[in-house]
């Protein structure tokens, strides 16, 4: 007797309350035991055959005395199919039915066509206005039963005429055969779904892989019941999975836009080298503290799952800057870094000696992203260095003026026994980079988008070009922190082993369409490497974003004060909302929303997440890597998004202007693709043009 859960059932229990789900838990773990003999069964149980389902093996069992669990009988499994309140459990089973597609092989459920026809007699549905062809006009029953589309939805498919009714559709459909049918109308041709051998067990088949899964024991149905919401340590699509599990005769990259699954597909693929054999060191990296602290939560829900509890000893999870901080210290001694308050410093005493004029920002930027990203260190570097990113030209009189200060900053520097950051990743890649020692097997690297060129250098020699070593992934589209730069030329070149994720497993298509007008449908990497947005598709439904522009503070403070409280009425769980703001300085505006909602706040710092109990707040790059299921994005006023101060720094710039603009650009787009479900925009006075973008 094979014990089973699936995707629907986790989402089902997800959407319970703590009480109710211990109730739930509680009754599939007897139903767990007792799986071989279930006319025995505690009474409690009071298992019942669904007698309205089209599906006869369809039977509900009790978690009290109004929660009821779907689940699928036969002989040989039972699989955990759903669980709500009474009425609504049984409503969704009287419109299911598993079966095993004719063509592929593969276990589905399937929504009956004819039971969602009569419940929609009353009222009376609403009627799209149709267009002059079907979108699909050209497919057939054959091409569609390929790609995995049931029986009983070929006509209903066949019949489609807007993208309204294809939204509606997706929903209904199986996973495979909504995500054929979107390539389909985005103009492409999809791969057909694998075909099973014959009399091969249905639920086996990749694509029924992505929905069910075989709970081994007691404790596999423990750890699925913990994190009933976190569906991706069981379900993973083939696109990833493969991924997951490809080898790679040098570095390899995994792109796709916010909500694709990469981080998914880096941690999984983690999981799989380090499980390769017993003496493999792995390492999974990103690039703030805060990220590495998820990361090391989500990694250890993998190791339980996988039951080997001393895989952590050779999976470590780090942010770049604390790995490179630990094997500095063994590989090179003790050091201190300057912070970036001491180096503000240094530059702005040095431009006072120097009798210099130009603005403080200015001279910060092109510390941080030429002369100590570069290490440039004498004046012939300075000289000839190519200012990607900066100003495209700037007379050999005014480098020589400039770098009379640069260089009073490093021998300030040198003087008080500090180091850069940079120079920190620097001198350890140089001296790896002289010994045969393997430090780590593989290396994976989350958000790779903003990695810097001293990290990358770093990342470069751990990997030393070995097949497998070294995995990115990250989204050009969310590079938020660094000015581009060819990584091809500090000797990691990723042609022909970069793919793309295309399905988006985190926003609605609401929200993903209105996000994606931010940012163009391609964008192109210093190397030439192209990755290609369009047709990304989302698998689940929700209401359009709202975007409120007020002309007060006051208003806009009462506006999101008032949907807050909406949300907490409407049961969503303060730590599944999350209010965000461009910086700190902003924080006041959110926190008198707060207060008008009567919220309790958790407001974010880099050393911490969500605390359960309160809304979040933080600031839009605090937000990266994070998801809610509602999220307000304040204050977005003119002045705000894009910051004024980052403009005025660079006015005289054209360069530098465009790369403000690209990168607080990309920030509202991380900032949009947050929020799972609802996504609110406000702004009081003279509102951001990028709200003007999203609304076109």
């Amino acid at each position: 007797m094979e014990f089973r859960t699936s995707d629907t059932f986790a989402s089902s229990l997800g959407k319970l309350t703590n009480q109710e789900q211990k109730a739930v838990k509680q009754a599939a773990f007897d139903l767990h035991m007792y799986m071989n003999t279930l006319d025995s069964a505690p009474t409690g149980l009071r298992l019942h055959k669904i007698d309205k389902s089209k599906d006869p093996n369809f039977w509900s069992a009790s978690a009290n005395m109004d929660l009821r669990i779907v689940l699928h009988r036969t002989e040989g499994s039972i699989l955990l199919c759903y669980v709500d309140h009474h009425d609504k459990a049984y409503r969704w089973a009287e419109k299911r039915k598993l079966e095993t597609h004719p063509t592929t092989g593969a276990a589905q459920l399937v929504e009956v066509r004819e039971i969602q026809r009569e419940e929609q007699t009353e009222p009376e549905p609403f009627q799209y206005p149709k267009a002059a062809d079907p979108i699909f006009i050209g497919q057939n029953e054959t091409t569609l039963l390929g790609y995995g589309v049931p029986q009983d939805w070929i006509s209903a498919v066949l019949s489609v005429s807007t993208e309204d009714e294809l939204v509606d559709l997706i929903d209904v459909l199986p996973s495979e055969a909504s995500e054929a049918l979107l390539e389909i109308h985005e103009g492409k041709t999809p791969k057909p779904a694998k075909k099973a051998a014959a009399n091969s067990n249905p639920f086996n088949h990749p694509d029924a892989m992505r929905r069910f899964r075989v709970l081994e024991d007691i404790e596999a149905l423990q750890r699925a019941l913990d994190y009933p919401w976190d569906k991706w340590t069981l379900f993973l699509h083939p696109s990833q999975q493969d991924l997951v599990e490809r080898d790679f005769k040098g570095p390899a990259r995994v792109t796709g836009s916010a909500g694709t699954g990469k981080t998914i597909v880096a941690l999984h693929r983690a999981m799989h080298l380090v499980c390769e054999s017993d003496e493999k060191r792995v390492l999974l990296a990103t690039y703030s503290g805060l990220l590495a602290n998820r990361l090391r939560g989500l990694t250890g829900r993998l190791i339980s799952e996988n039951r080997q509890l001393s895989l952590g000893e050779r999976l470590e999870v780090y942010s770049v800057k604390e790995k490179a901080a630990q094997l500095y210290k063994a590989n090179l001694g003790q050091f201190q870094l300057a912070t970036e308050g001491r180096v503000a410093e240094l530059l702005a005493s040095a431009a006072k000696a120097e009798g210099s004029d130009y603005p403080p920002r200015f001279l910060l930027d092109e510390w941080n992203y030429l002369i100590d990203a570069s290490q440039l260190r004498d004046w012939e570097s300075y000289r000839d260095a190519k200012r990607t990113g900066r100003k495209s030209r700037l007379s050999e009189a005014k480098r020589q003026h400039l770098w009379a200060i640069f260089n009073r900053v490093w021998q300030g520097l040198e003087q008080q026994s500090l180091i850069t950051e940079a120079t920190m990743y620097t001198r350890l890649a140089e001296t790896l980079a002289q010994r045969d020692r393997v430090i780590f097997d593989h290396v994976l690297i989350d958000e790779a988008q903003d990695l810097t060129i001293a990290q990358l250098k770093l990342i470069a020699a751990l990997g030393q070009n070995r097949p497998n070593s070294l995995f990115f992934a990250g989204d050009l589209g969310q590079r938020i922190f660094q000015p581009g730069f060819s990584w091809k030329a500090l000797g990691i070149d990723l042609r022909g082993r970069s793919s793309t994720l295309k399905i988006n497993y985190r926003t609605s298509h609401q929200i993903r369409r209105q996000a994606d007008k931010l940012l163009d449908s391609e964008m192109s990497d210093s190397d030439g490497n192209t990755d290609d947005r369009s047709g990304t598709i989302s698998l689940f439904n929700g209401p359009d974003p709202v975007i409120e522009l007020f002309d007060e503070q006051d208003e806009e403070n009462a506006f999101v004060g008032e949907k807050i409280r909406s949300w907490l009425d409407a049961n969503i769980a303060p730590e599944e909302i999350g209010i965000m703001v461009r910086s700190e300085a902003q924080y006041e505006r959110a926190k008198a929303a707060l207060g008008a909602a009567g919220a309790d706040f958790n407001a974010m710092s880099r050393a911490m997440e969500w605390v359960t109990g309160k809304v979040s707040l933080c600031t839009m790059h605090l937000a990266k890597g994070l998801e809610f299921k509602c999220v307000v994005l304040m204050a977005c006023d003119d002045d705000v998004l894009p910051l004024e101060e980052r403009l005025e720094a660079v006015m005289n710039d054209t360069q530098a202007m465009k790369e403000v603009e690209d990168t607080e650009r990309h920030l509202l787009y991380v900032a949009c693709t947050r929020a799972r479900d609802e996504l609110v925009i406000t702004s009081a006075g003279m509102a951001s043009d990028y709200l003007d973008d999203l609304v076109e």
